[in-house]
């Protein structure tokens, strides 16, 4: 397997799916724009996020770029089917709720979600399909069903590379071991705060797997200098241990003159196995943070001091 070079810096398309919290078209397009300019070209996205709207949006901008100049992918497992019922999105998406998830690890379901993400973004191929979730819905149907169709929809080049995006590292291992693939998504499991207790990584590295980091500032709780007493960790109010246990990285990151978010956006890509750190972001202003964040110099003494303070 061969990862495709995805750059050291992704653009997580979760937030201009209004994660959280509605953002004007014209805020969104520019966040994407922005991203481009920074020279971002590795940009990812999926159906759940803002059911559509995410992959929508990036749509139409990356459709007038060249293609050969960036690297999309999308993910597959839910299907997104008529809704009667109306209201809002109930998963955290601030979106009407026009259209509802459905869980599909079938071969079928799987081509029609690649087939209706192209039609939202406009594309005639995303590059990357990752099966999301696997681990929230039902990880042994993934593995069984999911997994199988994606090796096949790669044999038959409808995509460059497969893969998992995923929560839990234990599942992403059974994942690795059970399929040929290229990638691992891994959100929030291998930071600066946290390390996988399983051989995850390692079994990438042997395996030519690549892992891209997501969530490297686990929620919210690293994404700050100094960390706030009501900071989130896992989607919830980060505990006191948890508090503790960030604001003494915080504090070594201080002593080198160097800010914790700025070790939290590095720190994955220490590992071998890493090949990209995908980040979110909502405004212009937030990706210019996080590509600086990217290229600042950080001593190699801070990485040790790290070390020491147990993890």
């Amino acid at each position: 397997m061969n990862s495709p070079d995805l750059g050291k810096l992704g653009f997580g398309g979760a937030g201009i799916g209004n994660l959280y919290r509605a953002i004007p078209d014209g805020e969104a397009l520019a966040t994407v724009l922005a991203a481009w300019d920074a020279g971002i070209r590795y940009f990812d996205t999926a159906p759940h996020y803002g059911l559509g709207l995410s992959e929508q949006r990036l749509g139409a901008v990356l459709r007038d770029k060249p293609r050969h100049e960036f690297i999309i992918s999308t993910k597959v497992g839910r299907l997104l089917e008529p809704n009667a019922g109306g209201g809002q999105d109930p998963e955290g998406f601030d979106v009407p709720a026009a259209t509802r998830r459905v869980w599909d690890f079938s071969e079928a379901g799987i081509r029609r979600s690649i087939e209706d993400s192209l039609e939202r973004l406009g594309l005639e191929q995303v590059d990357i399909a990752y099966l999301h979730d696997p681990d929230v819905h039902d990880l042994q149907a993934g593995i069984s069903q999911g997994l199988p169709a994606l090796e096949k929809l790669r044999s038959e080049g409808l995509v460059r590379a497969i893969g998992v995006g995923i929560n839990s590292a234990e599942a992403a291992l059974e994942c690795v071991e059970a399929a040929d693939l290229d990638l691992v998504m891994l959100a929030g499991r291998y930071t600066l705060l946290e390390q996988p207790d399983v051989p995850l990584l390692e079994r990438c590295l042997a395996r030519r797997t690549g892992v891209v980091s997501v969530g490297a500032y686990n929620s919210g709780l690293l994404a700050r200098p100094d960390v706030p007493e009501d900071a989130h960790y896992n989607y919830d109010l980060a505990p006191p241990e948890v508090l503790e246990r960030a604001r003494a990285l915080a504090a070594v990151c201080r002593d080198f003159g160097v800010e914790l978010p700025t070790a939290a956006l590095q720190f994955p890509l220490r590992h071998p196995a890493v090949v990209n750190v995908t980040a979110g972001a909502t405004s212009p202003e937030q990706v210019a943070v996080n590509s600086a964040r990217m290229e600042a110099p950080v001593p190699d003494e801070l990485w040790e001091a790290l070390e020491r303070v147990g993890r």
